[in-house]
């Protein structure tokens, strides 16, 4: 079955039976996640998985009692960092040379561009930025359960200050973004499995634009040389 058709058949699964996700389907939509692509491959973000039925049963109540964090196999709780600093960057950065065999020095560089980018702008930015990569991931995960006809809900409804204290997030430089509850549909209790999918129509969604359709302006464009960024 093609992705396409995957995504024709998920829906935000209103009513979960509480069965159990294999454990190899639950490794594969993690591995998916995992390989997502991220800004400057810093991926600024982990994923907490949950199962345990009290631990779950309290997400619930701040999570204005969706039924689905109960009743789901495993929860997914995506983590973002509430910054950027040289450290973290760093050591995402020397990891990298590590695994390709090459001198920690040679993206000083690019990392430079990347803080002299990012810290004028300050850490609100910084974490709302990181937020988003961790979407990237949580995009990856949603389709990947499709693919082995694991439901899921994509879920904000919560609230992240009051998760981030349960699961002891405070302090650790991480911000919960996002939470994913997997499991399989309960389809005689769930008001939505029979809908009809509905999309914005291709011709509303999709525009093509050329060179003559964009805005004119004299700024010069800003160009980054990345040969010139990662070779010292």
């Amino acid at each position: 079955m093609s992705l396409i058709d995957d995504l024709q058949w998920r829906y935000a699964t209103k009513k979960m039976n509480g069965a159990k996700v294999p454990q190899e389907k639950l490794d594969y939509i993690l591995e998916a996640a995992r390989l997502a692509p991220s800004s400057s491959g810093l991926q600024p973000y982990k994923i907490i998985v949950i199962s345990d039925k009290a631990l779950l049963e309290k997400i619930k109540g701040i999570a204005f009692n969706q039924s689905q964090i109960a009743d789901c196999s495993h929860l997914l709780v995506w983590a973002a960092w509430d910054g950027y600093s040289d450290a973290r960057i760093s050591n995402v950065f020397n990891a990298t040379m590590d695994e390709r065999g090459l001198p920690h020095d040679t993206m000083d560089n690019y990392k430079s561009v990347i803080l002299n980018m990012y810290e004028p702008k300050g850490q609100d930015w910084q974490a709302h930025h990181a937020a988003k990569q961790s979407y990237i991931s949580f995009a990856m995960a949603i389709a990947a359960a499709a693919e082995q006809k694991v439901d899921a809900t994509p879920m904000e409804g919560f609230v992240p200050e009051q998760l981030d204290e349960l699961l002891q997030l405070n302090g650790t430089g991480y911000k919960s973004t996002v939470i994913l509850p997997l499991g399989y549909r309960e389809a005689a209790n769930d008001w939505l499995v029979n809908m009809k999918k509905v999309r914005t129509p291709k011709a509303d969604f999709i525009t093509e634009m050329t060179i003559a359709d964009a805005a004119q302006t004299d700024g010069a464009p800003v160009t980054l040389n990345l040969e010139t960024i990662v070779k010292k």
